[in-house]
């Protein structure tokens, strides 16, 4: 029988029910994560069922910019000022317990893939609202000191944060692993000149007062309860700067039609002017390089990802389904197959995608990355 893991066993002890009051892992990259039913005396009030404890993961790849070292400390720190957000206390030194939101996320189906209520659209605008009121040094709360690429500039220098995020890139993602993923960029055509371009049109961007920014409203952070109210989690790439950048990065992230994006931009035009003049100055000229950037980020963070995953075997790009049959003696198994197939179709997509943004000659077919990536793990074993 499998040990239990220091962060289960403190999740069984908390837990009102003992292990039948745990559920978990959850499902999450940087954390392990467990959903308990809340003791008696419940510290985060009578509005939570359930609490969740993470525990932060050593030694894993990390492809955006961080700020806060504790997003617990933030989310309390942001108690009476943001709503819809989870409720958090200190239980134990170093050790924090979230309200666990009881709901849906807007990847449901339920919902429609793509879109938002006008009701969730104005709770979306409500959210960018109070975030941009919270200003640089109002949070008295310990940064990341690792953040090396944290721009020393002055409040409302929108080109030196995306020239930040542009060097987070280059150097955190792509030169930091190129011992180990570089074949797989030089065959993709990808290199760090491609982001050249991209620094050219972030030095002409308009200014803008700084504010707090998500840095990471997408679907599964998007939670529905049962009253139908939108919920704001997982604030771990919370940082401050340009309030464009929030816009563009929940753009890119939920790929909304026509209508509902237009929806969406002006929620969050009323709502930060409203609160922060000037903090739209401009946005609708940045706004499409602050969406090439987002392009472009995808390309070296996915395909680092889709290299782990096919290595590991497991993650969105498994394609077998549990207890499939063995293949037989010298047959080849089909579950590798399928993933690269997925593979390549979506480290494809992501190369036509940014293929204006980085400059690409020419997009790898479907079976040039299959073959890419093939080579790849075949030589890692």
């Amino acid at each position: 029988m499998e040990t239990a893991s220091p962060a289960r066993r403190v999740a069984v002890e908390l837990s009102r029910c003992g292990d039948k009051g745990v559920t978990g892992p959850l499902q999450g990259h940087h954390h392990e994560a467990y959903a308990i039913v809340l003791p008696l005396g419940n510290p985060l009030g009578e509005e939570y069922v359930r609490g969740k404890l993470r525990v932060r993961r050593e030694g894993l790849l990390w492809f955006d910019r961080r700020t806060f070292a504790f997003e617990d400390e933030l989310l309390m720190a942001l108690k009476g000022r943001v709503s819809r957000i989870p409720e958090c206390v200190e239980f134990a030194e170093g050790l924090f317990l979230q309200g666990f939101v009881e709901g849906r996320t807007l990847r449901d189906r339920r919902f429609g893939i793509g879109r938002l209520s006008g009701r969730h659209v104005g709770q979306l605008g409500e959210l960018f609202g109070q975030i941009a009121v919270v200003k640089n040094g109002e949070l008295a709360l310990k940064m990341l000191p690792e953040d090396v690429f944290r721009p020393s500039v002055r409040d409302g220098d929108t080109a030196g944060f995306l020239g930040g995020l542009i060097d987070f890139t280059q150097g955190e993602v792509y030169e930091k692993n190129r011992g180990e993923f570089g074949s797989l960029f030089d065959r993709l055509g990808v290199s760090a000149a491609s982001l050249n371009g991209l620094r050219d049109r972030a030095s002409g961007l308009t200014p803008r007062p700084f504010c707090l920014v998500h840095g990471d409203l997408h679907r599964r952070n998007l939670i529905v309860d049962s009253r139908g109210d939108l919920w704001f989690i997982d604030w771990e790439l919370a940082m401050i700067g340009d309030p464009l950048y929030d816009l563009a990065t929940h753009l890119h992230l939920m790929n909304y039609n026509e209508c509902d994006a237009l929806r969406v931009k002006e929620a969050w035009r009323g709502a930060v002017e409203a609160v922060c003049p000037g903090a739209s100055e401009g946005w609708e000229r940045d706004l499409p390089h602050l969406l090439t950037f987002k392009q472009a980020q995808s390309v070296y963070t996915d395909v680092i990802r889709t290299a782990v995953a096919l290595q590991l075997g497991v993650g969105a790009l498994a394609g077998a389904s549990a207890g499939a049959a063995s293949p037989g003696p010298g047959a080849a198994s089909p579950a590798p197959a399928r993933r690269l197939a997925r593979a390549a179709w979506k480290v494809q997509r992501v190369l036509a995608l940014a293929r204006t943004a980085l400059g690409l000659p020419s997009v790898p077919t479907r079976a040039e990355i299959r073959a890419t990536y093939g080579e790849w793990v075949r030589r890692r074993g």
